[in-house]
């Protein structure tokens, strides 16, 4: 996604509810771009009114295909150390005001990248 945003003065926050190494961690795995920051006690999360999902939407049969596809690929499933009810979320801030928010339903339904891009382009004016 920061691909996209290369060259247009938007930046990329990314926000991890696990500790502050995990995350970082995590961002030097993924090479995001901006800052990968901790927030442990979820605040951020309740601001944006991201919840936590039922057992049945965290294990949906998109999530269980997810492992089903690793495990075939030789990956070896570990127990989870986190709290995988806990869903994640996209927002678009302008001068420090949320003004969209992407809230997925369970883990599998995020929203597409390209469609972040396209929404922080149109709010920058690009």
């Amino acid at each position: 996604m920061q691909d996209g945003l290369s060259g247009t003065g938007i930046g990329l926050v990314t926000v991890g509810f696990s500790p502050p190494d995990a995350v970082g961690a995590l961002g030097e795995h993924l090479s995001l771009a901006g800052p990968v920051l901790a927030d442990e006690r979820r605040e951020l999360y309740r601001l944006l009114g991201v919840g936590r999902a039922p057992l049945w939407r965290v294990y949906s049969a998109g999530t269980v295909l997810h492992y089903a596809r690793a495990v075939r690929r030789g990956h070896r499933l570990t127990r989870p150390v986190e709290d995988t009810r806990q869903l994640g979320a996209d927002a678009l801030v302008v001068d420090g005001v949320v003004t969209r928010r992407w809230r997925p339903r369970s883990p599998d339904d995020r929203a597409d990248p390209a469609l972040l891009v396209a929404s922080a382009l149109r709010a920058a004016g690009h």
